[in-house]
């Protein structure tokens, strides 16, 4: 299990690599990513009103910890055809993330 993040950092993170293409606040708008609002404990693909791939959709992935690591490290491996252009997130930058706790 990952050490806990740290939510300032994470915040910043979020705000400086992913809210160009995600928002958070609850009935946010979906922008080139889908609103992340809710999205933890939620199974990958399922944001009414986005349009995921396929793959995606598929995935069966439930978002949580032990899945979210993984997929910002190497979102394309982690899902095949996935659309994300991440790849860039380190693992530093993950561990923020948890802190900032989206939802």
């Amino acid at each position: 299990m990952a050490k806990p993040g740290n939510e300032k950092k994470g915040a910043k993170v979020f705000k400086t690599k992913c809210s160009q293409c995600h928002t958070v606040e609850s009935g946010g708008a979906h922008k080139q990513g889908p609103n992340l609002y809710g999205f933890w404990g939620r199974q990958s693909g399922q944001a009414d009103g986005y349009s995921y791939s396929s793959a995606n959709k598929k995935s069966g992935i439930m978002w949580g910890e032990d899945t979210l690591f993984d997929y910002l490290e190497n979102p394309k491996k982690y899902i095949k055809d996935c659309m994300s252009v991440l790849g860039m997130v380190l693992r530093r930058d993950v561990l923020g993330l948890a802190g900032a706790r989206i939802n």
